[in-house]
C-alpha cells in the first residue's frame, strides 16, 4: 500500500491554488469539474499529491482539526519566512530547532489548515 493524497476541502479554488502552487511550489498536475456545483485540483510531482475540493453544497468548507498539519521540506526555513511576509502570509507560530538537525515554522493555508515548512540542517 502507498499514500496517494490529502484531500483537502477549500472555500475558494484560486485562492488555494495561488497557496500551494506559488508558495508551497506544487504544480497543478490536473483540474476538472465533475458538475457546476463541484471542482478538483489535484497538485505536487512525485508519487503523493494535494487534492484540492470545492463544493458550492458545502459553503464554507468542512472543519479541521487543529492538530492536523501538512508538512513541506524547503531549502531554508528563513527564505520561505521572507516570501511569507512578501505575501502577508503571517506565520502561525515559530520558527522552532527542537535539536540541531532541524527547523521548522507553521502558516496557516486560506482554508485554516496548518502548514509546516521544515528545513533539514546539515
Amino acid at each position: 500500500m502507498k499514500f496517494c493524497w490529502a484531500t483537502v476541502d477549500v472555500r475558494d479554488m484560486e485562492e488555494s491554488l495561488r497557496f500551494y502552487s506559488e508558495v508551497v511550489g506544487l504544480p497543478v498536475t490536473r483540474r476538472m469539474r465533475p458538475n457546476p456545483a463541484m471542482e478538483l485540483a489535484f497538485l505536487g510531482s512525485g508519487e503523493t499529491q494535494i487534492e484540492l475540493i470545492w463544493n458550492a453544497k458545502a459553503g464554507a468548507g468542512a472543519g479541521m482539526g487543529s492538530d492536523i498539519s501538512l508538512g513541506f521540506v524547503v531549502d531554508s526555513v528563513d527564505g520561505i519566512i521572507e516570501t511569507l511576509k512578501k505575501r502577508d502570509i503571517p506565520l502561525h507560530s515559530g520558527p522552532f530547532q527542537p535539536n540541531p538537525s532541524i527547523k521548522f515554522v507553521y502558516v496557516q493555508d486560506p482554508n485554516g489548515l496548518k502548514i509546516q515548512f521544515v528545513e533539514n540542517l546539515a
